[in-house]
């Protein structure tokens, strides 16, 4: 009896050993600790059984596994390079980038077996058909709407694949050298044109201001001469209204007096010594007194 003693006491520790390595096991095999910036596929015997979420997540040991490990942050394609004929003929090559996110992974993972190639292959089908609807000139100045016609037709596409398409960009559209130096000649004769255009409408814009200078000084002319008129006719008015009033002596007094001021100023003339009179000068210089005094 006393030998059997250890021997029982040696089987039950190897039990309970192995019960909690087993149930080490299972917890771990259970436990799911997932990352934020991932999602765990799980599936049991083969088919999808669940999706687990950033966080702690259980499953049943043994029965249940993680297949798939999908990352949810954005990513880049990387840039590709597709041939494209505009509507005008016109052989272009587009350089482009999209940007997407994996929303639903268990669509991912079940419905396409590489992603970033089939994203790629519908992108270029996308643009060869849009530009292939657009003339060149429209294909540099509308590149935003091409942009956004691209990115809805890319995220309809792949709508069944769990994926959201975030951006897409068109980086880049070259030509080749044949269309390249016929765009350039075509600018530089637009250049000239429009210098030419610039010059004439210089030349005209200068013929117009010399016209409207001519213009205006004929005004002014015109006006001055109006005004000149004008101050004759007031100052022949002046005169008739005073002989009208006063007689013919007070205009005989008028021309008198102009003759005296007359000769007053030949007499003020500088380094004049000697003074020639007319005739009639003194008689000038009597009218005015008579007419002054009112006498004849």
């Amino acid at each position: 009896m006393m030998n059997e003693l250890p021997v029982d006491l040696g089987g039950g520790n190897t039990v309970l050993l192995l019960l909690a390595v087993f149930l080490i096991i299972s917890v771990l095999l259970g436990v799911k600790i997932v990352p934020q910036s991932q999602k765990y596929v799980v599936e049991r015997f083969g088919r999808l059984q669940s999706v687990l979420g950033p966080g702690i997540n259980f499953i049943v040991p043994f029965l249940d596994r993680v297949r798939h490990k999908v990352s949810i942050l954005e990513r880049q394609l990387p840039t590709a390079s597709q041939d494209a004929i505009t509507s005008d003929n016109v052989l272009v090559q587009v350089d482009t980038s999209v940007f997407y996110r994996i929303l639903e992974p268990e669509k991912t993972v079940y419905r396409i077996r590489d992603v970033d190639a089939a994203i790629s292959t519908t992108v270029a089908g996308i643009v060869r058909s849009g530009i292939g609807e657009m003339e060149l000139d429209e294909v540099q100045s509308n590149r935003q709407q091409l942009i956004s016609k691209i990115k809805q037709q890319v995220a309809d596409a792949v709508d069944d694949w769990g994926i959201e398409v975030t951006r897409a960009e068109i980086l880049d559209v070259n030509l080749d050298n044949a269309t390249r130096e016929a765009m350039l000649q075509q600018l530089n004769a637009e250049r000239a044109r429009r210098a030419q255009v610039t010059e004439a409408e210089g030349k005209r814009r200068a013929v117009e201001l010399a016209a409207d200078a001519e213009l205006y000084a004929a005004e002014q002319t015109a006006k001055a001469r109006r005004i000149s008129a004008d101050a004759e006719a007031y100052a022949t008015q002046v005169v008739a209204k005073a002989i009208a009033e006063n007689g013919l002596e007070a205009a005989q007094y008028q021309v008198a007096l102009k003759q005296v001021e007359a000769l007053t100023a030949v007499g003020n003339g500088d380094g004049k010594q000697t003074i020639i009179l007319p005739a009639n000068a003194l008689d000038a210089f009597g009218d005015a007194f008579k007419l002054l005094k009112g006498k004849p």
